[in-house]
Formats: C-alpha cells, sequence, structure tokens
C-alpha cells in the first residue's frame, strides 16, 4: 500500500479514537497511550507519524476545524428556506453536538497545545472559529435575501450565538432541549429577522 494512503488511514484511525476518548471522558483522559489502545494500533505508530502529543493534538483539533466545511456549505444552502431561527438553531445542535465543546476543554487544558496551535491559527478556538465565520457567512446571506435587517450587524450576531451556544451545551450530560436553543437563537437574532415566519 502507498505510504501516503497508509499514512492517512493511520491519521484517520488515531484522529477518530481521540475523538472518542475526548467525548466519552474528557481531556484529562487523552493521553498518547489511551488513544493508540482505542485505535488499536501500537504507541510508537503515533510517534512515527507525529512529533510528540502535542503535534498530534494540535494537527487532530486543525482537522475536525477542517470539517467545518461540510457544515458551513450545508447551512449556506439552507439561506432562504425554513426559518432563520430554526436554520440557525439545528446548525448550532449539530455544531455543538459534535466534537467542539470538547474540543474547547481540551485547549484549555493543555497549555503545550494552545502554543502549538497559536503558531498556524493566530487567533480563536480553531473549531469555534471556523462555527463562527460559518454563522457569518449565513446570516450575510440571509441579509442579502432581505429576511435579516439591512442594518443587522452580523458581525456581531455570529460570535454572540456561538458564544451563547458554547454556554448552553457545555458542561452537560445531555444536550438542552430544542425548544431551549431555539429560545436562545431568538433572543440574539429575533430583532434583526424581519418576518417571524421567515
Amino acid at each position: 500500500m502507498p505510504t501516503g494512503v497508509a499514512l492517512r488511514d493511520v491519521r484517520e484511525q488515531l484522529f477518530d479514537a481521540a475523538e472518542r476518548i475526548l467525548l466519552q471522558a474528557g481531556p484529562s483522559a487523552l493521553t498518547s497511550r489511551a488513544v493508540t489502545t482505542e485505535a488499536g494500533c501500537a504507541k510508537g505508530v503515533l510517534h512515527r507519524h507525529f512529533a510528540d502529543f502535542d503535534a498530534f493534538l494540535a494537527e487532530f483539533v486543525l482537522d475536525r476545524a477542517e470539517r467545518m466545511d461540510a457544515r458551513a456549505a450545508a447551512l449556506r444552502e439552507s439561506a432562504g428556506t425554513g426559518t432563520v431561527v430554526g436554520n440557525l438553531a439545528d446548525a448550532l445542535t449539530a455544531l455543538f453536538g459534535s466534537v467542539a465543546v470538547a474540543v474547547v476543554a481540551l485547549i484549555t487544558f493543555r497549555d503545550d497545545l494552545r502554543a502549538r496551535l497559536r503558531e498556524r491559527w493566530p487567533a480563536g478556538v480553531p473549531v469555534l472559529t471556523e462555527a463562527a465565520i460559518m454563522i457569518e457567512v449565513y446570516l450575510r446571506e440571509e441579509r442579502d435575501r432581505g429576511r435579516l435587517s439591512p442594518d443587522a450587524d452580523v458581525d456581531a450576531l455570529a460570535p454572540t450565538l456561538i458564544g451563547a451556544g458554547h454556554l448552553l451545551f457545555a458542561d452537560r450530560a445531555a444536550a438542552p432541549a430544542e425548544s431551549d436553543v431555539r429560545r436562545m437563537v431568538t433572543a440574539v437574532v429575533g430583532a434583526a429577522v424581519r418576518d417571524p415566519s421567515a
């Protein structure tokens, strides 16, 4: 098997294992041994492909941030359909129901990881920064379509939604009720929505 293909398979296997551990047991349980055990491979495999464990974690976080592209495309395609509040609530539920909240905890938990990420990601938390951009692009699209008021400050609304969403989903054993998410979204963007049925 070509080296590039095998490396990609190993990377994905290790990243998926790290995500499972992070979601099930939190950042303190995320060690190189735990990842390789969960991935079903020898510990040396991780160190053959990454300089050290923090290099692995940085690549893992950036990989999860890159996966926002598919979510961003789906949200943008929803512009002009359904309701603005419903589209945003669904997007935030999908985002924070994923590994995003756990990634924030991981970055907060590991100083060396934050330092590594700063080398390639100068500001913000990668997954949340990408999410804020995703929401901002969507809100601009809705504003251009006339479903938000022309003076809607999407630059302020997007990070507000991400921050409020993170607080709503953080440290919960189960996701908040759909009605709670919709209520939060309505509180943030309701004044900017031109037609509540839109």
